[in-house]
């Protein structure tokens, strides 16, 4: 999303500025061609010579120098950016741009710009709750400016409170936001992701190697394009996005009760958690303790999510998963229709790059009317984007 975009970073002086070297690096990292622009007081806490070093481009620090090729640098760095970020942006910052003052390179660049400007305050948290900076944040918000509100924490300055910088992977998210386009705008959507468990006993359970990545990828393209997401998700060890209500489940029957609670307004079910198939008929109050060689379970099925969804599907996108290990299109085409499908992604979970727990995915898309895609091997990020771009399709035409 980021390959080719001009970003101008703008960094003021913080204790906050360290950790903009790594959001400097993801950005990089991501394929964006980024300019740095900082002020006197930045350069008091990272060296140039630090932003230099990881963005390939000299950082700009004076109004009236002139660039190699001539240019006034206030002019030519904010005609030439895609989006503007000011991290860590200061109360003083924030208060300049407000007014229109413009009296160092940095107001001057964003005073000059057409860009989309993402400010990502950070400050003590009594500079941050007073009513005049926050008069000075709520004027740029209501002028089209981006705001990245600050976390809670205990701060460098020894208080504890909303002030600190949130961490470069959240401002990294806000970016992509931001740079987004908002084709999902009015869209309600509701993914599943993770494994479910079927406790045996109060240590043991059934469960399989999910690791949530790929619904939550999903989460976070349908918020980055303007939808309105709840994540029903099992067990993960993965970071909530930002702006998508996550609602925690354990077993597949809380997540059979979660979704149809919250069906009602739903326009796109994305069914891309692993829910187990069988549970114990029993479940044992107390530990189960090694008595005999053999242990034998009696189990049976749990409710099957995405058939009632398809029987209840009305004029909702409903969107499944296909994790196989054989006959790939064949048992995924079976899901389809038997399930009143409007699209499968099926992945063959025995290949390189396309299982469970990694960050890549090789998937085919098949559709209702018999269409197959086959996607080549990319991040579960930009399937994600793929796969949204042909729910919107669906969704449009309903």
């Amino acid at each position: 999303m980021l390959q080719g975009k001009n970003i101008v970073l703008g960094v003021s002086g913080g204790i906050a500025v360290y950790k903009v070297v790594e959001l400097l690096r993801l950005l990089t990292k991501a394929g964006a061609d980024v300019h740095i622009i900082m002020s006197k007081n930045a350069c008091e806490f990272v060296t140039p010579l630090t932003f230099q070093t990881l963005s390939g481009h000299p950082v700009h620090t004076d109004l009236f120098s002139l660039s190699q090729e001539q240019e006034i640098d206030h002019i030519s760095l904010a005609d030439r950016a895609d989006l503007f970020i000011l991290a860590p942006a200061t109360a003083n910052l924030v208060g300049k741009i407000s007014q229109g003052l413009a009296d160092d390179l940095l107001t001057t660049s964003v005073m000059a710009t057409k860009a989309p400007v993402l400010i990502v305050p950070a400050m003590n948290s009594n500079m941050y709750e007073n009513p005049i900076y926050q008069r000075n944040q709520n004027d740029l918000a209501g002028l089209g400016y981006h705001i990245l509100e600050p976390v809670n924490g205990a701060l460098a300055c020894g208080w504890d409170g909303q002030g600190k910088l949130p961490d470069p992977t959240v401002i990294f998210g806000a970016v992509e936001s931001v740079l987004t386009a908002k084709d999902m705008l009015g869209c309600h959507v509701l993914i599943t992701a993770g494994p479910t468990r079927e406790e045996i006993d109060p240590v043991r359970y059934i469960s399989n190697y999910s690791s949530g990545k790929m619904g939550f990828a999903i989460a976070t393209a349908a918020q980055q394009r303007g939808a309105q997401v709840i994540l029903v998700s099992g067990p993960t060890n993965l970071t909530v996005p930002t702006g998508v209500r996550c609602i925690p489940v354990i077993s597949a029957d809380e997540m059979y009760s979660v979704v149809f609670d919250h069906l009602e307004n739903i326009d796109v079910v994305i069914k891309a958690a692993a829910v187990a198939d069988y549970r114990p008929v029993d479940r044992s109050v107390q530990k189960m303790k090694k008595t005999a060689d053999e242990l034998t379970l009696d189990l049976e099925k749990n409710p099957d999510i995405l058939t009632e969804l398809g029987q209840q599907k009305e004029d909702r996108v409903l969107v499944g998963f296909a994790a196989e290990t054989e006959r790939l299109l064949v048992h995924a085409a079976e899901k389809l229709q038997k399930k009143n499908l409007d699209l499968i992604v099926a992945n063959d979970i025995t290949q390189d790059g396309a299982g469970f727990d990694v960050d890549t995915n090789i998937v085919r898309l098949l559709h209702a009317d018999g269409r197959v895609e086959e996607l080549e091997k990319m991040s579960k990020s930009q399937v994600a984007q793929r796969l949204l771009d042909r729910v919107m399709v669906l969704w449009k035409a309903k």
